[in-house]
This record gives C-alpha cells, sequence and structure tokens, in this order.
C-alpha cells in the first residue's frame, strides 16, 4: 500500500493518523465479528494499542450504532448498524442477480436496450443492461447516473419516494437537456401522479433528442420500490403509439422481478 505523507487534514490531523484510525475501527469490527463479543482490553491487545485509544474507537462505532455494549457485563458486540449495512449491501446483490434473467427475457421479446436503475441521492444509476437485437449500436448506459427528471426510470423512482422528498427536490431547479424536458414543477407533479396511477413512465427526447423510454417500478418484499426497470430505443421504433403497449410490458416484467424479491408472498 502507498504510505501517505504526513499533510494536515482538514480537523489538523495529519492523512496518515486519519487512515491508520479507520484501518483500527475496521479491525475493530473484524475482531468482534470473530469473537461475537469482546472487552476493551481484548480488543486494545489485539490491535496493539492503549486501552484509551480502544475506547474512543468504540466509543464512535458505538454513536453510529456499529457496535454495542453488554450492559450485563460492559463487553462488546456488532451492532445493529452493521445488519442495515449488510442489508443494503445484500439487497443491491439479490436484485442484480434475480434481475439478469428478466432483463434479459425483455430485451430479446423486444429487441430493445433494458435497463435496471436504482436511486442514488439526486440520480438514477443504472446497474444492469441487456440489450436485444435491434439495439447493437445502442450506446452503454451501465454505471451511468442520470437525472430523475428527464429519464423514465427517475421518474419511476422519483414518483415513488416520500412526498416530503419528492417535493424537496421539486424545489430545487430542473436542468433543461432538450426542448422537451420537463422544467416545471407543476408539470412533473402531474405527471408523477400518472406514473403511480398508470404504474409505469415515459419519456419521449427529454434526455436526449431521438431517444425514447418507458420504466416500470420494481419492489422488495415489503412493496418499498427498490428498482427501475426501463426499455429504451430510437423515437422512430419507440413511437408514441407503441410507448403504451411498452410500458404494460415493462411493468409485467418489474411485476415479475417483485415476485422474485419476494414482493406478494
Amino acid at each position: 500500500m502507498t504510505r501517505l505523507g504526513n499533510e494536515p487534514g482538514a480537523n489538523g490531523k495529519s492523512a496518515t493518523s486519519a487512515v491508520q484510525s479507520v484501518d483500527r475501527a475496521v479491525s475493530v469490527l473484524e475482531i468482534l465479528a470473530r469473537r461475537g463479543e469482546a472487552g476493551v482490553t481484548e480488543i486494545a491487545g489485539e490491535l496493539g494499542v492503549h486501552k484509551s485509544t480502544a475506547f474512543r474507537l468504540l466509543g464512535v462505532l458505538e454513536n453510529r450504532g456499529l457496535v454495542a455494549q453488554a450492559k450485563e457485563h460492559g463487553a462488546y458486540h456488532l451492532g445493529a448498524g452493521v445488519l442495515r449495512l449488510a442489508g443494503a449491501a445484500a439487497l443491491r446483490l439479490d436484485i442484480s442477480q434475480e434481475g439478469v434473467p428478466v432483463c434479459r427475457e425483455l430485451a430479446d421479446e423486444l429487441g430493445e436496450t433494458v435497463n435496471m436503475a436504482v436511486l442514488d441521492e439526486d440520480a438514477a444509476v443504472n446497474i444492469m443492461q441487456a440489450r436485444g437485437t435491434a439495439a447493437v449500436t445502442a450506446q452503454n448506459w451501465l454505471g451511468r447516473r442520470t437525472p430523475l427528471h428527464a429519464t423514465s426510470s427517475g421518474k419511476v423512482l422519483l414518483a415513488h419516494v416520500r412526498p416530503a422528498l419528492r417535493e424537496s427536490r421539486l424545489t430545487r431547479p430542473l436542468p433543461r437537456f432538450t426542448e422537451h424536458t420537463v422544467v416545471d414543477p407543476s408539470v412533473l407533479r402531474t405527471e408523477l401522479d400518472r406514473v403511480l396511477e398508470e404504474g409505469y413512465a415515459v419519456t419521449l427526447e427529454e434526455l436526449e433528442l431521438g431517444l425514447a423510454a418507458v420504466a416500470a417500478p420494481v419492489r422488495s418484499h415489503d412493496g418499498s420500490v427498490i428498482a427501475a426497470i426501463s426499455v429504451s430505443g430510437p423515437v422512430y421504433r419507440l413511437t408514441a403509439e407503441r410507448l403504451p403497449r411498452l410500458g404494460s410490458r415493462t411493468a409485467a416484467a418489474a411485476a415479475e422481478l417483485s415476485r422474485r424479491m419476494g414482493y406478494g408472498f
């Protein structure tokens, strides 16, 4: 590993010291994962640090819910925060795995590009892509962050966030990408309500000229929307007349993936 220099950080500590603290904190989690529980003295011994240092590390981790202390004997164990992080990672991995055959079948059937996107703060991030036979020249969307208000996946994800969160995002300026981009919050609110009613979202040249798309929500076992499946292609194939039929088929594929994720059981 490349050794960092001792340049001051924003809080006055050296970069080396900050990295060392992070490394030790991760080591504490690994110790507790291996042992089940351990006291401050045991943890300090394994780390090779003073008890006061181990105590400070445990205090930070406890404040973030990553470790907890047993009241009866004072030993530490992993906290519920670790489960929260592990669950989020497992969910992302599970949906990627389960989504492959669903997206592949949809792409083969329609001949167009199929993407699956998840919400990442103020953007939709494409985590999977399958290309149909008609999409040989389609661009690669995998890993791209796309705006919520100008993409079909983004509109699906935005439509299903908590109302207060949706409103907070609609109060911010909406960038225009083409002459068809919806930048009026009141118009976008109406569109998002329609997404909730119809079960899918549509965009026509709102992100890029010549590009159209439809998307539908994927739900987890508890009914929350965790992703969106979209079908995109050129407007001469994805015409305004064809989009509703594609929307229904995409919604059916999203429902199938939702079933695989445990929704409806």
